[in-house]
């Protein structure tokens, strides 16, 4: 599989990945009558669902990454090339407002209009070192042990961090680049997005090098993450069993 089409994968995967996410804000916020919880666990709810089906369809192809700080992480344990990092990354960051463009059209909303959703403090920046930190604890934890569960223990994760962290667990600096990008429920202001990128790419960084210090890993489960995918010249790989 050439790095071309993983990188397609990568765009497309985190195109829907936000549409999910802010579409389903919108739709909430409208819905929910004036209620926050209703309206944050329809939101919740419907990004977890996408979330499983965007890893186990794409992942094969491209290890389902969707995100800048787990690409950092799997080239940190080998199982991305460094050369291929920032391939991943443009195309996380482009799908990811082109995502956010979608949702923004479809709900008859400027494609682009920047948010002015306040998200900051020390408790909220806190909150997004915990939950990317837990996040790639969940992936490389799964990889571990339970590989063909990765679709569902990421997805069952991300919907209860929405919850118990704070910021509502945004856990993905292409992702909150891109929520900077749409003014409604899922919004973040862009004065915001820099504290979360670095504690974001802090976290991830901080639970790998823990666990390659809890539980050590080869190269080859590494190349696992999201699940086994696909490498140059290769064909996409099937799912694991468990």
């Amino acid at each position: 599989m050439t790095l071309a089409r993983r990188a397609a994968a990568e765009a497309l995967g985190t195109a829907f990945l936000l549409a999910a996410i802010v579409g389903s804000g919108i739709m909430a916020e409208r819905l929910a009558g004036g209620s926050g919880a209703l309206a944050l666990l329809a939101n919740s709810i419907a990004t977890g669902c996408a979330l499983v089906c965007l890893i186990i369809a794409l992942g094969p192809v491209s290890g389902a990454h969707f995100n800048p700080a787990v690409t950092i992480a799997d080239a940190m344990e080998g199982g991305l090339p460094w050369r291929d990092v920032p391939v991943y990354v443009v195309a996380q960051i482009a799908g990811a407002i082109s995502g956010v463009a979608a949702a923004n059209a479809m709900f008859g909303l400027p494609a682009i209009f920047v948010s002015h959703h306040a998200r900051h403090g020390t408790g909220v920046l806190f909150s997004e070192f915990v939950a990317t930190f837990g996040l790639l604890a969940v992936i490389w934890g799964s990889v571990r042990f339970r590989k063909a569960l990765v679709p569902f223990t990421v997805a069952a994760y991300i919907v209860a961090a929405y919850w118990f962290t704070s910021s509502t667990s945004f856990a993905n600096p292409a992702v909150t680049l891109a929520r900077s990008l749409s003014d409604t429920f899922s919004g973040i202001r862009p004065a915001d997005v820099p504290g979360f990128m670095l504690l974001q790419f802090a976290g991830a960084i901080c639970a790998t090098l823990f666990f390659r210090w809890l539980a050590p890993i080869r190269k080859a489960e590494a190349q696992a993450v999201l699940l086994p995918h696909a490498r140059e010249g290769e064909w996409p790989l099937t799912m694991p069993k468990a």
